[in-house]
């Protein structure tokens, strides 16, 4: 059952309604002690990631998140939480992968935020991809990208520039498109973390 952590940062219906369409159990975690009915964690977030880390700080629960050994996934804004820093708001994150949540430049071929479908290519082995094709299409919203590290980069993408679509560190995955939006394959992904 995946406990989903519930911290004010965004709104989460796209996500409940798809795991509910998918059969997957859920529920919301806003206190310490609810991580203990689950067997893996999600961690959503939309919007400005410094805010994000702010409510997440006031909620007391990030040493119980630094802690986790059981699967845990962010998605977008979720996902920057889990590295160390964002150029967003100057902001110091939860650091579980030392690497950067970094800002687009815009441009006249590349506009800010990107918005929109892109195709993912996985570059390790992970059960999170089982059965999804390389170069499948998800949909993305941000203005913020975290850097290419091949150490942690569990699939990656391009707009402007190289970037991780996904990332992977022992239990902690994040991918930075939004799966409950990406039809098919983005259901696929979230039916294979409810198995990892």
């Amino acid at each position: 059952m995946i406990g989903i952590v519930y911290y004010g940062a965004g709104n989460i219906f796209s996500l409940t309604a798809a795991l509910k369409r998918l059969g997957i159990p859920y529920g919301m975690i806003t206190r310490e002690e609810d991580f203990e009915q689950y067997n893996r964690y999600i961690i959503p977030g939309v919007g400005h990631a410094g805010a994000a880390m702010n409510k997440l700080e006031q909620t007391g629960l990030v040493p119980k998140i630094k802690a986790l050994n059981k699967p845990t996934l962010g998605i977008c804004v979720g996902m920057q939480l889990l590295t160390a820093y964002s150029e967003e708001g100057d902001s110091k994150l939860l650091d579980l992968f030392p690497i950067n949540t970094l800002k687009f430049t815009s441009s006249a071929d590349h506009k800010v935020p990107h918005t929109g479908w892109n195709r993912v290519y996985p570059e390790k082995e992970n059960p999170l991809f089982q059965n999804i094709p390389d170069g499948s299409h998800f949909y993305f919203v941000h203005s913020y990208f975290i850097e290419y590290n091949n150490l942690y980069t569990l699939s990656s993408t391009t707009y402007t520039n190289k970037f991780s679509a996904s990332i992977w560190r022992d239990n902690f995955y994040g991918v930075q498109f939004h799966p409950e939006k990406s039809g098919a394959y983005g259901e696929t992904l979230l039916t294979n973390f409810s198995k990892i």
